[in-house]
């Protein structure tokens, strides 16, 4: 049975609405009663109206046109999802766009009458106007209702679904380990490792929605404790080719700068405490020894051959999900070839356009140019389509380059989408360094603790008084099918000439498909911030969803935090192509791998000390070029067995290891001799 009402709203057309009551003896059976009209339905009781059909018009706000727009909404309680079309006519066509309801939340907002916001657990939000108080409790108790029952049952398949994986794990591992069916058979141990990872990316689902549901329920207490600010709503749109009423990750309205009110944080540390070292330091290094590297890191590996998939999968039956990896011996067949020092380096791949930083002009414009470069600096760095493991750096190893960057190449990125520039419009190339008239861009990074497992890093310009200071932390986890690495710390970025810190941090980095075709891909978000300017930017690296979904996703803003105003909009692939548009209404287009790349130059082996990375890692090296994966192996052993020993013997003599190059200051970990310290 069906009932509707015809409602009138000021500046807007004639809607109505309908509720599916259910059959008559089902409404015999309630206490209470609906009557057209009367808004919410409270006085029945929640388990009998939790899967109440809802449908009709209420005004939606769109980003693309800045403004309320009429829409018929479906409120679907079997999809739990919350559907709306251009009109009742076309609601049997496909929905013009959607909500899922699992874990979302719905609150109240004083920006106008009877307005209210649906937050989805994936970061979209819808924000819609009823036409009285009535049908906005109406509707606001409905989608709460049908949000709590889609959580509360995804939260009882996963406790089923947790404890059907454990009895499938104790049968198999109660079988015997040999026989015509052992416990070591590779069709259970896939199985086995199968089912752990279904499990693991149903957990992960629930922890994400639990997760934003709580940043939601934040958000709307702030809100509504702060009160409603539309004057920070921006008045300019997204670039054109957006769809209509599409809102891009509702989550990038929420800007971290928390990082610039720590008082603990590099922005407030006092620089005059660090002293003076003995130690070495990049100008020690002889730039004359140096020769342009030829390298290229590429992995043309086509997958997992049949017999590394046994040792994977035997590995994967004795690791618990969720499990730190740290300290777990990987095969060495999975190794990149390089130390992940190096791989740090590699990041620097565009030093022409991290100089171009500090050209700004204003603080506005330095800290738009970072964000570029930052963007732009990941694909060069996670270079190959494989997922390769590299190196984990040996204490006290160190890695050593420079670049000689043409003064002439030192601008910044201004690919309009009217006026391609000359780095969008070649193919990619290598620019040449030698001869004259070129900046020299130093690096030095280090292994500065093996548990936890720190590395440092410092570069740095002096004929352009710029900087930047970086410790990161690994840490690595058990997903079942996936491989995450989550990447802690913070780095600094040091532009003297402007008295300006830059503090950011780094996105964590995912190795999908372990037993068949390996690939990476980065997710999180990350916060740029500059305290004296009050500039920040907030960039979210988008894992790709179970089903459908684009791979390498990325979007961003940097906004002026005393006014609230959004400055630039980035958005693309961190690998491909990259989407700008700023205030004034220009675009940018920025392709990835169309950008010139500007060679290192590194000393040859000879001439590096023994702690240096390719040095240190030759022989391992040399073996997995030659495909000969059990002498790789044996120099790793070697390796790390070097390393315990040390290890035990300054245990022993109750010594402290020493970096070379950094001091420990704080959490952090800074470089000696820093730029800042001479200026």
């Amino acid at each position: 049975m069906e009932k509707t009402l015809n409602m009138s709203h000021s500046g807007s057309s004639k809607g109505k609405w309908s509720a599916d009551l259910g059959n008559p003896a089902q409404r015999q059976a309630r206490s209470g009663s609906y009557s057209p009209g009367s808004g919410a339905v409270s006085d029945t009781h929640p388990s009998q109206t939790q899967k109440r059909h809802l449908e009709g018009i209420l005004n939606k706000y769109t980003n693309l046109l800045q403004g309320w727009q009429s829409r018929y909404f479906v409120l679907d309680p079997e999809l739990g999802q919350l559907q709306y079309f251009i009109n009742e006519h076309n609601k049997d066509q496909k929905p013009r766009g959607s909500l899922p309801l699992i874990g979302s939340s719905v609150a109240l907002s004083d920006e106008f009458p009877f307005m209210f916001t649906v937050y989805a657990a994936n970061g979209d939000l819808f924000k819609l106007r009823a036409c009285d108080a009535r049908e906005q409790q109406m509707w606001m108790t409905q989608l709460q209702l049908c949000a709590r029952r889609h959580s509360d049952g995804s939260a009882k398949v996963m406790s089923q679904a947790e404890g059907q994986q454990k009895n499938l794990v104790n049968s198999i591992e109660s079988l015997p380990s040999r026989g015509p069916l052992s416990s070591l058979d590779q069709d259970l141990l896939l199985l086995k490792a199968t089912s752990a990872a279904t499990l693991s990316c149903l957990g992960e689902c629930l922890s994400i929605l639990q997760h934003n549901v709580c940043q939601a329920a934040q958000h709307i207490t702030h809100s509504h404790t702060q009160g409603s600010n539309t004057d920070n709503i921006s008045t300019w749109s997204r670039p054109k080719t957006a769809p209509e009423d599409h809102v891009i990750n509702g989550e990038l309205a929420r800007n971290n700068t928390s990082a610039i009110h720590q008082p603990h944080s590099p922005v407030h540390r006092n620089k005059e405490r660090l002293k003076n070292t003995e130690n070495s330091s990049p100008e020690s290094v002889d730039s004359s020894e140096e020769v342009t590297d030829t390298e290229d890191n590429e992995e043309e590996d086509l997958g997992v051959l049949d017999d590394q998939r046994s040792i994977i999968l035997h590995l994967l039956s004795q690791l618990k999900l969720g499990m730190d990896l740290t300290r777990v011996v990987l095969p060495t067949f999975i190794l990149e070839k390089r130390s992940l020092l190096e791989m740090y380096a590699n990041f620097m791949a565009h030093p022409d356009v991290f100089l171009a930083i500090t050209s700004g002009a204003t603080a506005e414009e330095r800290m738009i140019r970072f964000v570029e470069y930052y963007l732009t600096a990941f694909h060069e760095g996670r270079k190959g389509a494989v997922a390769k493991k590299p190196y984990n750096p040996i204490l006290g190893e160190s890695f050593h380059c420079t670049w000689d960057v043409p003064r002439d190449k030192v601008r910044p990125l201004r690919t309009t989408s009217s006026s391609p520039a000359p780095a969008a419009a070649h193919s990619a190339q290598t620019i040449s360094n030698d001869g004259l008239g070129s900046y020299r861009l130093r690096f030095v990074a280090e292994q500065v603790s093996h548990h936890p497992p720190v590395s440092g890093f410092y570069c740095e310009c002096k004929e352009r008084r710029t900087c930047v200071n970086t410790h990161v932390w690994t840490k690595s986890k058990f997903m079942g099918m996936s491989i995450g690495v989550s990447m802690f710390g913070e780095g600094v970025l040091h532009l003297l000439e402007h008295d300006e810190e830059y503090v950011f941090t780094l996105p964590s980095a995912y190795a999908r498909s372990i037993l068949t075709v390996p690939w990476v891909e980065l997710g999180g978000k990350v916060s740029i911030s500059c305290a004296k300017s009050g500039y920040s930017a907030t960039v979210t690296f988008h894992t790709k969803p179970f089903y459908g979904g684009k791979v390498h996703r990325v979007t961003g803003e940097v906004k002026h935090n005393p006014t609230g105003t959004i400055v630039c909009k980035a958005q693309g692939e961190w690998n491909g192509t990259l989407e700008f548009t700023y205030s004034s209404g220009e675009t940018k287009v920025i392709d990835t791998s169309k950008l010139p790349v500007i060679k290192k130059k590194i000393r040859p082996l000879e001439k590096q000390a023994p702690y240096e990375s390719r040095r240190l890692w030759q022989h391992v090296t040399a073996a997995l070029k030659a495909g000969d994966i059990d002498v790789a192996t044996e120099h790793k052993h070697q390796l790390e067995e070097k390393q315990r020993r040390e290890g035990k013997q300054r245990t022993a003599s109750s010594t402290t290891w020493k970096p070379k190059y950094f001091i420990k200051e704080g959490e952090g970990w800074v470089y000696h001799n820093p730029l800042w310290k001479t200026k």
